[in-house]
């Protein structure tokens, strides 16, 4: 079968790096989530939506379109970048470059002053940019990982850097709230502090602040990675040839696929389940910010809660991919996502499972005072504990599934599988929340995407590679 040989740059080492290279490989994660946790979910999305855009329905709308936009041009970009990867060996400078985008777009989103005619379009610039960049990174930081840790461990490896990961989230997301972002009425933040750095609570810039502590986060945790574990040795071709290379590579591999059903049908699952996700937490904080009319407390408690959650849930999670597999643990966390769906579909101020009545939250009764708003509580943290295994378990069946010598490529397919229909989800569910005006049924089409992506998944050989 063509295009099967084993690059030296990608071989398996006969002897795996020492504990300190893992663990400082470990903490890319931890540098990269509180863009996921800070911009994308609790802090700077739901900020947009609720005073940036003209109107929450409006500001789901608009986010969901820059979603869609970011996630094509991953989707169009990554199998081929990944494959030229490969093909000159080291992955840090590309983690280098994209990572630089990250930081660039994280710190665009300070500039989006309320009221200025400048601040959407600057936020959602800074926002694609940023997740083209983090996309990017991650893609070439996963591409590393069976040259960390025998194929036995990767369940392990992935799941607890998911675990790390959520834990910078978690910390990153607590500081925000307890010595930036502010009440805009009270002027004192979650511990009841004034924002440091005198910080405009009226103006907002402490949840502006949220891109520059992303960016700053990321430079400084990214760090030991760079200086500590190997990479692979350079193959000594040049860019122009690899990009011609990588191209030829990716016609053949898209080929294969049809007579590679196991892989094929994976790749299409997670594409489906995976855009599902996204499209879920990108959506989790501006819907309860327009349903609720949650703030940045209310927002970000939540979120901290949330990512207790799925901090725990990525580290058992990780465990019993290596004890059961990782195939179990995604269906699993897909039923439960189901589940999730369909109840947080069924709230709202005044009622619980679409017809219960139940009495609204009322001023000065206190955080999560109503019913619908501990249900929903109780529902994000059960997306939370099941979020980190999905994600961690299929990262780590890819690493099984990819051939020795094109890991760059195939978790560029991977990463294509799980963001060529991503610009497809967000903007589904702009179009439902635009055609309706109603941010229920935007974000009912999700069900679709967990439904049918579980089916898929439910039929894969996790035993076939490529070349069986």
């Amino acid at each position: 079968m063509s295009g099967l040989a084993t690059t030296a740059s990608e071989a398996p080492p006969r002897a795996y790096p020492p504990r300190r290279a893992v663990t400082a490989w470990l903490f890319f994660d931890w540098a990269a989530q509180p863009f996921f946790t800070l911009v994308t979910t609790f802090v700077f999305a739901p900020f947009f939506a609720a005073t940036l855009a003209s109107d929450p329905t409006q500001g789901q709308a608009l986010w969901g379109y820059a979603t869609g936009f970011a996630g094509l041009c991953i989707a169009l970009l990554s199998p081929l970048v990944g494959g030229i990867a490969d093909r000159t060996g080291p992955r840090k400078p590309w983690i280098a470059v994209f990572g630089t985008l990250l930081v660039i777009g994280s710190a665009l989103l300070w500039f989006a002053k309320p009221g200025s005619p400048l601040a959407v379009p600057l936020a959602l610039t800074g926002f694609v940019i940023a997740t083209i960049g983090a996309e990017f990174a991650t893609i070439f930081n996963n591409a590393m990982m069976t040259r960390l840790v025998p194929p036995e461990r990767l369940g392990w490896l992935s799941g607890t850097g998911w675990a790390i990961g959520y834990l910078g989230g978690l910390i990153s997301l607590a500081l925000t709230l307890a010595l930036l972002a502010a009440d805009p009425l009270t002027g004192k933040t979650l511990a009841g502090l004034s924002p440091i750095f005198g910080l405009d609570a009226a103006a907002r810039e402490g949840d502006r602040a949220s891109g520059l502590l992303t960016a700053l986060w990321f430079v400084i945790f990214v760090t030991p990675m760079f200086l500590l574990t190997p990479d692979a040795p350079r193959t000594g071709m040049r860019l122009r040839e690899a990009a011609q290379g990588g191209l030829t590579r990716l016609k053949a591999t898209l080929a294969e696929l049809p007579r590679l059903p196991s892989l094929g049908r994976f790749l299409l699952a997670n594409m489906i389940y995976q855009d599902g996700l996204v499209a879920l937490f990108a959506f989790g904080g501006i819907y309860a910010a327009g349903v609720f009319g949650w703030q940045t407390i209310e927002l970000g408690i939540f979120g901290i809660l949330l990512t207790v959650t799925g901090t725990l849930g990525a580290w058992i999670g990780g465990r019993l991919d290596d004890r059961i597999g990782g195939k179990p643990v995604v269906l699993g966390a897909i039923a439960c996502l189901l589940f999730a769906c369909i109840g947080i579909l069924s709230l709202g101020p005044a009622h619980v499972g679409f017809v219960i009545p139940a009495a609204p939250a009322v001023v000065g009764d206190g955080l999560f005072a109503s019913v619908p708003e501990r249900v929903y509580l109780a529902l994000g943290l059960l997306i939370g504990l099941v979020a980190g295994p999905l994600q961690a378990s299929s990262r780590s069946l890819m690493a099984r599934l990819a051939p020795a010598g094109r890991h760059g490529e195939f978790f560029g397919l991977f990463a294509l599988s799980g963001k060529v229909t991503s610009f497809m989800g967000p903007t589904l569910v702009a179009l439902a929340t635009s055609l309706f005006a109603s941010q229920q049924a935007g974000l009912a089409v999700l069900i679709a995407f967990f439904l049918i992506g579980g089916a898929l998944l439910a039929g894969v050989n996790v035993k076939q590679r490529l070349g069986e």
